[in-house]
């Protein structure tokens, strides 16, 4: 051969070894890097939080720390303000401590003084003066941009007078509770020196002319306590009171009604009886903070009890103080709860349970307050410092269990694995567990792959080793061309013609599944004794399905007659109601039953393609020599071919796994998308994929849901790494195994 030929053919081959190990090489780095890009997204969901000390002033002279009875911040962290015992609210900038102006609160006398002040809401004051009566203040914040000095922003503030309460006719109360709602129902709640409980409501009511006047009602609660009365809280609507008592006990009042407040519980929240020091509703007026003498953080809430009605239950235990707990405050943007005891400031996440921080001063913080958006806190020490410290807490609802442990969320009867990224409401409980959405995964692809499996891999064993070469001409590129077709075309014939029709055919279908098997095995006892027959041999011989065809569409076309009347003579006419009332199986119209038709067409062409090479492949040594020694053609196929051929069916196998699990546009199209946990047919799923495809649109950049969803994508990336990786090892061995392949 010519030498310049065969130096040219080296050189071509070098070149072509160079360049396959380059784009091997680049494929591989290219998925390391997108893993490593949807990773990078995801790993701040379990970032640490950052709690840093901004700013660390003296109070001004005419500031008495000894006297501040509360102190507050705005959203911006540059404003703070002190309500003192002289009734005066004293604002300051927080940069450098200078006082900027303050308000005179008591409104009907100087002589007239505050003795406690209540906060809750959004820096809503509730001042209870020395002769009884109540006032209820909002402090407001807002942002002014001057046009005339280049648009510079400043914040402004006011004081909103929102209610007030004369004095009771029995004298100074113990503690006092106000709130004022937005429909202008104000409720007050005083805890009396005696230890009895007096409520006061009064509502906006329209009378029969048309008029608005004011109606009010004093009632007496009932209680039923052991011991005496030492914490009280309200929600911000003021239409659930709790109070604890020293005996640990906690009672329940419903004050929706104004015509009849009810005692609703009364609970033993511990065994030990240890004094309940604080209480608090968590963000959302459902839940109840409490704080205990052994520094104990709890958190409550209702559950339906078959028995007793609705019981107040501990749900969530966070982490404690090493003594008690002297005050407990929400978050006023998530369910996290600040608790304060003499060892410091701690933060929490109720439904993750997860501790977020610690705020602690070198000086013994005598009082402080959140700001509305979560971001800053304000603490006063008895030393007459003002400290302030921000704090960036990003995902304070996720933790290892709420992605993927059970978790028992507000109004659930018990723990469960939910996913509810949104609600109709800013207060409600995030619930982003990927565990329903692993599973609705796993239970399509096997749903999918039960459809699929058999009819690709035997459909390969007839086309490869029974099927006359012609008609395996046909087939097998016939096949092929299955793949091409979009899989949201797919998904649209499955959802809005398939489901429907499996809908109304729902016992034709049930009843082919029994009569296909049972006709073939009859057409199948009655072949082997006509095949001896001549001309019928001709067909046995690659034509099979000549034979079996009719049998099919036969079959099929009798349950679909046979079945409407069996359905209305055994479920009088409406299977799906007597599988709810009988069997208790809701049927879904979008269901697994669609997702194995619609996803196991989409699978079968890549299995079917890959088994029929496989088996194709094996040498034909090896079935002449079986069928040489006697062996028919069938047990040839089974004891020869299939093992021979079983790692490249396995790969087959397993790619079709992958396919399935990474599918979208069928599983979103063809399915209710509920992120439930059943294995029933009849229901729907949410898969991983289909989730990210609903979810990513309105998902907030770098919040929560975003970054969870990016999380879910790697786990969707690593469970088909993990499928193709054992595939390979099996394949390996079966490989080893058998020889060739």
């Amino acid at each position: 051969m010519n030498p310049a030929f065969l130096k040219k053919i080296k050189r071509n081959d070098r070149i072509a070894k160079w360049v396959i190990t380059v784009g091997g090489m680049a494929i591989i780095f290219s998925v390391i890097f997108i893993l490593i890009l949807i990773a990078k997204v995801a790993l701040p969901l379990f970032g640490s939080s950052e709690i840093r000390l901004v700013a660390d002033f003296q109070v001004s002279g005419d500031t008495d720390p000894a006297k501040v009875m509360a102190v507050g911040i705005d959203e911006y962290r540059e404003t703070g303000y002190a309500i003192d015992k002289t009734g005066t609210a004293r604002f300051f900038n927080l940069k450098n401590g200078a006082t900027l102006d303050s308000f005179q609160l008591n409104r009907d006398s100087a002589a007239t003084q505050p003795v406690a002040v209540d906060t809750y809401g959004r820096l809503n004051h509730v001042l209870l003066w020395n002769d009884g009566s109540l006032t209820v203040e909002e402090v407001k914040f807002f942002p002014f941009f001057d046009e005339q000095n280049g648009n510079k922003r400043s914040i402004h503030h006011k004081i909103v007078h929102l209610a007030d309460f004369p004095a009771p006719a029995d004298g100074l109360p113990q503690t006092s509770l106000a709130r004022v709602n937005e429909d202008g129902r104000r409720v007050r709640v005083d805890l009396r020196r005696d230890g009895t409980l007096q409520l006061v409501m009064v509502e906006e009511q329209e009378s029969l002319l048309g008029a608005t006047e004011e109606v009010e009602k004093t009632y007496q609660l009932d209680n039923d306590a052991a011991g005496k009365i030492t914490a009280l809280t309200m929600n911000t609507a003021g239409t659930k009171l709790f109070a604890g008592t020293d005996q640990g006990e906690i009672l329940r009042w419903n004050l929706e009604d104004i015509d009849e407040p009810v005692l609703e519980e009364t609970t033993r929240a511990f065994a030990d009886n240890r004094k309940i020091t604080a209480l608090a509703m968590v963000y959302g007026g459902v839940s109840l903070a409490v704080g205990d003498s052994a520094g104990h953080l709890t958190t409550w809430f209702t559950v339906r009890d078959p028995d007793n009605g609705w019981k107040l239950t501990r749900i969530h235990n966070l982490k404690g103080h090493s003594g008690p707990i002297r005050r407990i405050i929400p978050t006023l943007h998530d369910k996290s709860v600040i608790s304060y005891a003499d060892d410091g400031i701690q933060i929490s996440h109720m439904t993750s349970e997860r501790f977020l921080g610690a705020i602690k001063h070198p000086q013994t913080i005598s009082d402080f307050a959140l700001s509305v958006r979560g971001d800053g806190l304000i603490g006063l020490t008895r030393q007459g410092h003002m400290a302030v410290w921000s704090l960036h807490i990003p995902h304070p609802e996720i933790s290892l269990k709420t992605l993927f442990g059970k978790v028992w969320y507000e109004g659930y009867p018990a723990p469960d694995y939910v996913w509810q990224s949104s609600s109709g409401t800013d207060d409600y409980e995030a619930k982003l567990s990927l565990t329903p959405l692993i599973f609705g995964t796993l239970k399509g692809t096997f749903y999918a792959m039960l459809f699929a499996l058999p009819l690709a891999i035997f459909g390969a064993i007839y086309t490869s080793q029974f099927a006359r070469p012609k008609f395996k001409g046909i087939i097998k590129p016939a096949v092929e061309v299955m793949a091409a077709v979009p899989t949201v075309i797919i998904g649209f014939l499955a959802a809005l013609w398939l489901a429907p029709l499996i809908e109304r055919s729902l016992g034709s279908m049930f009843l082919s599944l029994i009569l296909i098997p049972a006709a073939l095995m009859v057409s199948i006892a009655i072949w082997q004794a006509a095949r001896k027959i001549e001309p019928l041999k001709r067909v046995e011989r690659g034509y099979e399905f000549l034979a079996v065809a009719p049998v099919l569409i036969m079959t099929v076309a009798f349950a679909a007659v046979l079945g409407s009347g069996l359905e209305h003579w055994l479920f009088n006419g409406n299977l799906k109601q007597w599988l709810f009332s009988e069997a208790g199986i809701r049927y879904d119209p979008r269901n697994c039953i669609i997702i194995a038709f619609a996803m196991g067409f989409a699978v079968i062409p890549i299995i079917f393609t890959i088994a029929e090479d496989s088996l194709s492949n094996v040498p034909p040594s090896l079935k002449a020599a079986s069928l040489a020694l006697g062996a028919s053609r069938w047990q040839t196929v089974w004891r020869v071919i299939l093992p021979s051929a079983s790692p490249g069916i396995f790969a087959g196998t397993m790619i079709g796994f992958g396919r399935a699990v990474g599918e979208t546009m069928i599983v979103l199209m063809a399915t209710g998308n509920t992120a439930i946990m059943d294995w029933s047919i009849f229901n729907g799923m949410r898969p991983l994929s289909a989730n990210i495809a609903v979810e990513i649109p309105e998902a907030p950049v770098d919040g929560s849901l975003y970054r969870t969803l990016f999380l879910s994508a790697v786990i969707l990336f690593l469970m088909t790494f993990v499928v193709n990786t054992v595939a390979e090892i099996v394949r390996q061995r079966l490989r080893a195994k058998y020889g060739r392949f």
